[in-house]
């Protein structure tokens, strides 16, 4: 199943049978990814005066529970409403799906005791390109990330000068497979995040950023079609599931 999508003056075909998926499924286990310091995810049957929600045990569906915070517990998008004391959320701030995307990979760079991912390494890998939507994958990129446990591992972030750099690229929905922008120990300041949605001037209520994707090594470098579609919780962050499809020739 084939689209053709014209962005300005140029056309793109796309396979739609072809999606790659960048997001992480959720499992109630110990072993889905997690972050800030929260408990597992758990999925179980539910139960109710000697119901128990699970073929296996009687039940005639299976009728589970499930508990788990989008910001800790895998893929998920948030739009500015993350960080502001007006309530805003991301079911109704995004309202487009397919953006034209940029895949890029990069090294986070050592500055004491962090590994951060700077202005000029965005530079580098954007080039001239403008794009929509933004992808980072960072290396190493190893598969454990999907199972990875980050409370207290410092990982690493972006910069506030490449946030605000993006936010000038015209750069709307960013996408990164670490736990979040900023650093984990921040005393609050979220710099990366502000600097994205434009906190210091009129906030870019309709950009996004999605974190915890996992881009596997198999995805080249490189433009793509980005679908991104979000579970439509009035909140603001949702569990997504980002989907590139490539670009033909």
């Amino acid at each position: 199943m084939k689209a053709v999508i014209k962005v300005r003056t140029k056309n793109y075909t796309i396979n739609l049978s072809e999606g790659l998926d960048i997001s992480m499924p959720l499992q109630g286990s110990e072993s889905n990814v997690n972050a800030w310091y929260v408990d597992a995810p758990v999925i179980e049957p539910h139960t109710e005066e000697g119901f128990v929600g699970a073929v296996k045990q009687g039940a005639s569906v299976n009728f589970n529970n499930i508990s788990f915070n989008p910001h800790a517990h895998g893929t998920h998008t948030e739009c500015a409403g993350h960080i502001t004391e007006e309530f805003m959320s991301i079911n109704q701030k995004l309202k487009q799906f397919f953006f034209l995307a940029e895949v890029i990979t990069i090294a986070p760079e050592k500055i004491g005791d962090d590994f951060v991912i700077s202005k000029k390494q965005l530079q580098y890998a954007l080039g001239n390109k403008k794009r929509e939507a933004l992808v980072i994958r960072t290396i190493p990129n190893l598969s454990d990330k999907i199972s990875m446990q980050y409370s207290n591992t410092n990982p690493p972030y972006l910069l506030e000068e490449g946030a605000t750099f993006l936010k000038e690229k015209g750069v709307d929905h960013l996408l990164i497979d670490l736990p979040s922008v900023d650093k984990e120990k921040d005393d609050g300041l979220l710099v990366s995040h502000r600097a994205f949605w434009n906190f210091g001037g009129k906030i870019r209520e309709n950009a996004t950023i999605t974190e915890f994707i996992y881009v596997a090594n198999t995805i080249v470098d490189g433009s793509y079609f980005l679908n991104l579609q979000v579970a439509p919780f009035e909140n603001d962050a949702s569990p997504s599931r980002p989907v590139l499809y490539k670009i033909e020739e």
